[in-house]
């Protein structure tokens, strides 16, 4: 409803994000114009399908294609005895298909959240998760640590860039693990107090210096 109403604005007022690109850009779903810089991955609720992709790849993550913060996101081992009762679970409780993807074993050296401006990368915290734990979202007690670019980081950021400018996507968040990009957060990008915690990089100032400048110029 937000995004509706804010587009009912003036031109001359700039809003960031890009309302109408927020709303048609859910975090699970814009990402796979990207999948070439993703891991294996289905969106289905086609209980064969699933099943199929499991014998695969063995271990897997099945996700809520609208969850967040870490919530209702399973890995499922192979010998694990409750991959049917969890899909009964989501297929009892919603019409929408699920994310499945392919479990990275990297994430267990973290989560790297990359923030980026106006399509460029200003900053990145690893988040690594609990003991015991598969999640790294720090809703879910992932350990924020300093980290540094590398230079696959820096392709990602450089593929899907332009896309992102021309949607007026100017702050945005990436999940990366190990080689892959797994999400892009439009909407509600965390990480930047982490950031200038542990890095000491003000992406706060950077970012209104932008507004500021894209209103004057």
């Amino acid at each position: 409803t937000a995004t509706h109403i804010l587009e009912k604005l003036p031109t001359s007022t700039l809003v960031v994000n890009n309302p109408s690109e927020v709303r048609n850009s859910p975090e699970k779903i814009f990402v796979t114009n990207f999948s070439h810089l993703m891991p294996k991955t289905i969106i289905t609720r086609n209980f064969n399908v699933i099943e199929n992709f499991r014998n695969d790849y063995n271990d897997i993550i099945i996700k809520p294609l609208y969850g967040n913060g870490g919530q209702g996101i399973f890995h499922i081992l192979p010998e694990d005895e409750n991959f049917n009762s969890i899909l009964e679970m989501f297929f009892s409780k919603s019409n929408e298909p699920l994310m499945i993807q392919e479990y990275i074993k990297d994430v267990r050296e973290g989560d790297k959240r990359i923030i980026l401006l106006n399509g460029e990368p200003v900053g990145a915290i690893n988040r690594i998760p609990q003991k015991g734990e598969s999640r790294s979202n720090m809703h879910a007690g992932g350990k924020p640590e300093k980290t540094e670019l590398t230079k696959r980081d820096r392709f990602i950021c450089s593929e899907i860039s332009d896309s992102l400018k021309k949607k007026g996507l100017y702050f945005v968040g990436i999940d990366v693990i190990g080689e892959y990009m797994t999400e892009i957060n439009v909407t509600s990008p965390t990480g930047i107090r982490e950031i200038r915690d542990l890095q000491s990089i003000a992406i706060e100032e950077m970012f209104w210096d932008f507004v500021e400048n894209k209103i004057i110029y």
